[in-house]
């Protein structure tokens, strides 16, 4: 089995000193298979690099998400655009937000945000589109985020049973929140249709100064049979380049 696909989340390296097309450039010369989360302006530039763009979010809000009915009308025509996006522009992800809690507990927050996936899950079957809900971390950098735990996303897949509903699995975010990340792989993949990295504390480089070990990590979500994106998520403090070299090094491992 080969390397694991890498991409580059955009928001995480662009304005950095360098303009659009140089870190395109430069992520194609590294091994970078694709990119995410960049804005549509550039998706035509993306393609001349032979570059995928592996997830959109469609400028969903992370707090106003899915797990109010009251959401659910508006949310539904900005989910079926991205999906309509995604699929003209062959990006396999449109990711997607729980919201945040605001006193609901989680039982009806879950059933809430089922309803809602529900009513978009058969437009991105026929689009061949994943939507894939985002587990996010509470404690430090999205209070109240609903989608914060492994276990909440899978009851609301479960629910919404939809091959093409799946979780983002970020594993710093998860770090911060339940730890356990290669048995909650190993036991879970089947939940998980792409996949988020940084280094915890700080969301910062994956080098030593953080406690995740990726190149195990990496090959457990290989020894799954995963052929998704691997998105590189964090914030570098130092060169960008240099950031972006280490951790493509740093992952491109192999069983």
């Amino acid at each position: 089995m080969g390397s694991i696909k890498q991409a580059v989340s955009w928001w995480c390296f662009a304005n950095r000193g360098m303009t659009p097309r140089e870190l395109l450039q430069a992520s194609a010369d590294i091994g970078y298979q694709a990119v995410e989360l960049i804005e549509p302006e550039y998706w035509p530039l993306v393609k001349e690099f032979g570059l995928t763009i592996a997830s959109t979010n469609g400028g969903l809000s992370i707090e106003r998400g899915l797990n109010r009915r009251e959401h659910h009308a508006q949310l539904e025509r900005d989910i079926r655009a991205t999906i309509e996006q995604a699929e003209k522009w062959s990006i396999p992800n449109v990711i997607v937000f729980s919201g945040n809690r605001q006193g609901l507990d989680d039982r009806t927050g879950a059933e809430i945000t089922a309803e809602g996936l529900s009513r978009v899950a058969r437009i991105a079957e026929d689009a061949g589109v994943t939507l894939v809900m985002e587990l996010l971390n509470s404690k430090v950098d999205h209070p109240d985020y609903q989608c914060d735990k492994s276990a909440w996303g899978i009851e609301v897949c479960r629910m919404v049973n939809s091959p093409r509903v799946k979780l983002l699995y970020d594993i710093y975010h998860m770090q911060i929140m339940e730890g356990d990340i290669i048995r909650t792989i190993q036991d879970h993949h089947t939940y998980f249709a792409h996949y988020h990295t940084a280094g915890n504390p700080g969301r910062h480089e994956l080098d030593e100064t953080q406690e995740l070990n990726y190149p195990p990590i990496v090959r457990t979500i290989l020894a799954t049979g995963y052929e998704g994106y691997l998105g590189q998520e964090f914030v570098p403090l130092g060169d960008p380049l240099t950031a972006l070299k280490q951790a493509f090094a740093l992952c491109n491992v192999k069983i």
